[in-house]
């Protein structure tokens, strides 16, 4: 595929840089250097979406750039249309105002789907993660792949009809679906939609769309979403433990999206299984019906002698937020299990912070589970008196998964990455 943004640049759109391998073991601020100004461009589009609004002075300070370079850089930027300079700054010191500069969200726009066997929800955001227009749709996991991507062309095309936006800045969609998936964007063995398996969903859709595609895992999708609209908050490592279709698990190391070998990182149901000894008989890990929720919640409610009303998911939260205690003991025990999973990541990562949404926490379970995580994260794993783990509530609503699949067109577009430069692009 051609450069998404490269082609972009000539019909007059905000231009992604090419991007260059340097030497060096990992991620480091900008250098002066004339063959990094693409790489430098990205590392002070960075600094500014972390803080929001910076002057030419801070960003020459965080990120090791000569202010000649920065401010060299930024005339670009603002030439191009990524950037607007706010009102300048007097300080109390002697010299000149400070000009703040920040993106302007208008400059460029996504559109995310997240995939789900019961429910499709789409989003049209800006560059900040605002979204523009929103459209979601209940139907049937086993329609036909064809129907699916047709749906979804669908939904797109009314989102940017609708949303007046200069169609020279969409950059392109963003995918989220349960795994397994292959690199180059195919479905795999999804366990809940035989109709999609082995389907190449990425080609399918940036052939009817004809637009640059990013097919990825939704919880691996949501982290790249916190770590976008979170800023500074979130720009460190992390693990986002995502409630959907099951739970998942996204990583963000060293300032970028973990995807693994075969972009399929962060089973967090195979992990739990190991960390409760629930293995076949071959030492396998099984399917652990805590894992899902959704369906979990329910059943472990009725078997703990529950007889009310309440049968689906969302019914039987609100008989957890109402206090019935076999509701709130089914809570505990699928967060009991869940937190036991989280200590095997933080043991092997020895990752700083925790982050939980997804479309699946229901704000009734959001208590039991954060406090439980909490507790389990804090006091079990062989390094807890070495660190603490800041466990919390995603920036992101309901809608993360969707939000965080445009924002990984956004993080590919425009964040500073060595192993992206080095690799092959995710679309």
């Amino acid at each position: 595929m051609t450069d998404l943004l490269d082609s972009q640049a000539a019909a007059g759109r905000p231009p992604q840089r090419t991007r260059i391998q340097h030497a060096g073991a990992g991620p480091r601020p900008g250098a002066n250097q004339y063959d990094l100004g693409t790489f430098n461009e990205a590392t002070i589009i960075e600094t500014i979406r972390q803080a929001g609004s910076i002057s030419r002075t801070e960003i020459s300070e965080r990120t090791g750039l000569t202010q000649q370079s920065v401010s060299r850089i930024l005339r670009t930027l603002i030439e191009r249309g990524l950037l607007a300079e706010g009102e300048q700054l007097r300080s109390e010191k002697v010299g000149k105002p400070r000009t703040p500069v920040r993106l302007r969200p208008e400059a460029a726009h996504a559109a995310g789907v997240l995939v789900d066997p019961e429910r499709l929800t789409c989003v049209l955001a800006e560059l900040d993660g605002t979204v523009v227009e929103r459209r979601s749709e209940d139907f049937d996991g086993q329609v036909a792949p064809e129907a699916l991507v047709e749906i979804i062309g669908g939904h797109v095309e009314d989102m940017l009809t609708a949303s007046g936006i200069d169609r020279s800045t969409f950059l392109g969609l963003g995918v989220a679906t349960p795994g397994p998936i292959t690199n180059g964007g195919d479905l795999l063995e999804l366990p809940l939609s035989r109709a999609w398996r082995n389907v190449p969903l990425r080609r399918m859709l940036a052939e009817r769309l004809h637009c640059g595609v990013i097919v990825q895992k939704d919880g691996e999708a949501a982290a790249i979403g916190e770590r976008w609209i979170g800023q500074n908050s979130r720009a460190g490592d992390f693990v986002y433990l995502y409630f959907g279709t099951g739970i998942g698990s996204g990583l963000v190391l060293n300032g970028d999206v973990y995807r693994g070998t075969s972009s399929n990182a962060g089973e967090f149901g195979q992990l739990a299984a190991i960390q409760i000894g629930q293995l076949d008989d071959l030492g396998r890990p099984t399917l652990v019906r805590e894992c899902n929720p959704t369906t979990a919640l329910p059943e472990i409610a009725l078997e703990l002698g529950y007889s009310g009303p309440a049968r689906t998911y969302a019914e039987m939260c609100r008989e957890v937020g109402r206090g019935v205690p076999e509701a709130v003991a089914a809570a505990h025990r699928v967060a009991d299990v869940i937190a036991r999973g989280a200590v095997g990541l933080i043991d092997l990562l020895d990752l700083p912070m925790m982050v939980v949404g997804g479309p699946a926490f229901e704000p009734e379970l959001r208590e039991i589970v954060l406090t439980t995580l909490d507790a389990a994260v804090n006091s079990i794993p062989t390094a807890r008196s070495a660190r603490h783990v800041a466990v919390e509530l995603s920036v992101l609503e309901e809608v993360a998964g969707a939000i965080g699949a445009a924002s990984s067109i956004f993080h590919g577009s425009f964040a500073p990455s060595v192993r992206s430069m080095t690799g092959p692009r995710p679309w």
